[in-house]
């Protein structure tokens, strides 16, 4: 089953629990009422919501990605599951125990998975990948070349211009990007520590002051499909392309619903991450090395989002 996605907005909203359904209350509208096994990612971007403690624990008991975001649209925090799997510590415990070579290996697999799908995202706008399907069959363990860097000097002025310059702190495009990065990170640290790892110990990244290294390195691979969404964007709306418009960020959080393909069999993004997070578990932790990672780009199907 398809999970929704809900985006909440409208100033004033009250959010309780009742009957396992998640209540959604707004001034002068009907009362809503949703199933929260049915729920996927929630989404509260309204600085005057008020919420119940049941709410915050029904969607963690649920596995819910709850996403708090600021005055400025952007997901400023997010909630996460204590203990979401059984055998969580032993995981830990392999998880650190991991040798140099299988963290090194692992980070070339999902380099390798993220170059070969920016050179489809470059292809489907621009007919050409300017080589980095090959680039990505060079990528060695641990990635000592870097790259990934090399790959990102191509890719973006092919994809946005050859004025265009990754900015965290600017508008528009960049702006986008930032939403669509962030709400991907929330569906795979949820992921990570559902799959029982620690969210902080990563393979590649290990910023200290970083709390997930871990989803940081396993969200590259989907981060192409983040562009992918925001070049169709920008092609709609051209410079009046902006986070604050609510039909930007439903866009960006309907990516989670897309069809994306996991060796060979279509899932929801969001349950393709489900899937990514438990092979990674299972290389990190002395199982089959194989990690499960998207191919393509999105499948046609239907969107199931809503926001209120």
């Amino acid at each position: 089953m398809t999970r929704k996605i809900i985006e909440v907005g409208t100033p004033g909203t009250r959010l309780s629990v009742s009957h396992r359904q998640l209540v959604i209350e707004r001034a002068e509208q009907q009362r809503v009422t949703l199933p929260i096994e049915d729920l996927g990612v929630v989404v509260i971007d309204d600085q005057r919501a008020i919420y119940t403690q049941a709410v915050l624990t029904s969607l963690a008991a649920a596995d819910v990605t709850l996403i708090l975001a600021g005055s400025n649209h952007l997901p400023a925090a997010m909630l996460l599951p204590f203990g979401a799997h059984h055998a969580g510590t032993e995981r830990h415990w392999a998880q650190v125990a991991a040798s140099e070579p299988v963290r090194k290996r692992t980070w070339q697999r999902l380099v390798a998975a993220k170059i070969r799908l920016q050179g489809l995202v470059l292809a489907s706008f621009t007919g050409r990948d300017a080589g980095l399907a090959a680039m990505a069959e060079r990528v060695r363990s641990g990635d000592p070349e870097n790259l990934e860097a090399q790959a990102a000097q191509r890719y973006w002025p092919l994809l946005f211009g050859s004025q265009f310059r990754r900015d965290r702190d600017a508008d528009g495009v960049n702006a986008a990007l930032n939403y669509g990065y962030a709400v991907i990170r929330a569906a795979v640290a949820r992921a990570v520590v559902a799959a029982g790892l620690i969210p902080s110990f990563g393979v590649f990244h290990k910023n200290r002051s970083n709390p997930f290294c871990l989803a940081d390195d396993l969200m590259e691979p989907y981060r192409p499909y983040v562009d992918w969404r925001v070049k169709l964007l920008e092609q709609e709306f051209g410079a009046a392309l902006m986070v604050e418009h609510k039909s930007t960020r439903a866009a960006l959080l309907s990516l989670l619903n897309e069809g994306v393909t996991i060796k060979g069999r279509g899932l929801p993004m969001l349950t393709a991450i489900e899937a990514s997070a438990a092979s990674l578990a299972r290389a990190l932790t002395g199982g089959d090395r194989t990690l499960a990672l998207p191919q393509g780009l999105p499948l046609a199907g239907d969107h199931d989002e809503q926001g209120s």
